[in-house]
């Protein structure tokens, strides 16, 4: 007797608390005022998903009242706290489009950029996000060059390009220790040729000598001078571009060793 009446207990309770839950899953409001005022009490208190539910209920009155800026560029700040970047861009984007005389646009496009950056993955992933961060970055500067944030913007650009540096400098020295010194030469003149303001600029021009050091070595004799040539070469910038470079007494060995082996093989010819 005692179990049924527990047992009742139970169910009442569980009933009761599930539609509690069924009841405060549900919006409530009755005007654009009233969904952008409990979307914000939402956002500020750090429930962002809910908050988002909101101002997304706020464009059911249209877009011509006057909470409709506000709501759009906070259901985009919403989603880019709960770090749903890719709607969060979306959302930017759509603030920028609707409300282009709003004074907060430049805002929306530097927010709007750092979703791209926020969502750019480690150098062992594709990069689509990082080269998109950059050119909306750069968008940015260009149309906004005085706004507050450019600076950061700047900042953020350049460590973008580091990423790309860096795992173009990763895949080269993945060529060069499988012993693919071709590849290998090419990738490190590729990570000076297109981020030569990174820090790595320098260490891939000495990669790129020890490559084609060794690219000569495998080389048949008649392809050995032009291979051993470009190590030179790629000494002569490193030399003329970073002179205070800590890297310069191994690359003066390196070039000094490709020097000889050029000058014996033209010694060589000269001998037939």
């Amino acid at each position: 007797m005692l179990f049924d009446f527990w047992m009742k207990n139970q169910v009442i309770v569980l009933v009761l608390f599930v539609a509690g839950c069924a009841g405060s899953g549900r919006l409530s409001y009755d005007s654009p005022n009233e969904a952008y005022t409990k979307g914000l009490e939402h956002y500020e208190a750090g429930r962002y998903s809910r908050a988002a539910q909101y101002f997304n209920g706020v464009s059911e009155f249209g877009r011509a009242h006057e909470w409709a800026p506000d709501a759009q560029l906070y259901l985009a700040r919403s989603h880019r706290q709960n770090r749903d970047y890719i709607l969060a861009a979306s959302e930017y984007t759509r603030f920028t489009e609707l409300f282009r005389a709003d004074p907060r646009v430049p805002d929306a496009e530097f927010e709007r950029a750092m979703t791209f950056f926020e969502r750019s993955p480690q150098i062992e992933l594709d990069q689509t996000s990082t080269r998109r961060g950059i050119e909306v970055f750069n968008l940015y500067i260009q149309r906004y060059s005085s706004h507050d944030s450019v600076d950061v913007a700047i900042q953020r650009v350049g460590e973008l390009r580091q990423k790309l540096a860096d795992k173009q400098f990763h895949a080269a020295r993945l060529y060069e220790r499988r012993g693919l010194y071709q590849a290998a030469a090419l990738s490190y003149e590729l990570v000076f040729d297109k981020y030569p303001d990174t820090p790595l600029a320098d260490d891939a021009l000495l990669g790129a000598m020890r490559s084609y050091i060794e690219f000569s070595a495998q080389s048949i004799t008649q392809r050995q001078p032009e291979r051993l040539q470009k190590a030179i070469d790629n000494y002569q910038r490193l030399v003329d571009l970073f002179p205070e470079s800590e890297l310069i007494d191994v690359a003066s060995e390196l070039n000094e060793q490709a020097e000889q082996d050029l000058n014996a093989l033209i010694d060589n010819d000269a001998a037939l």
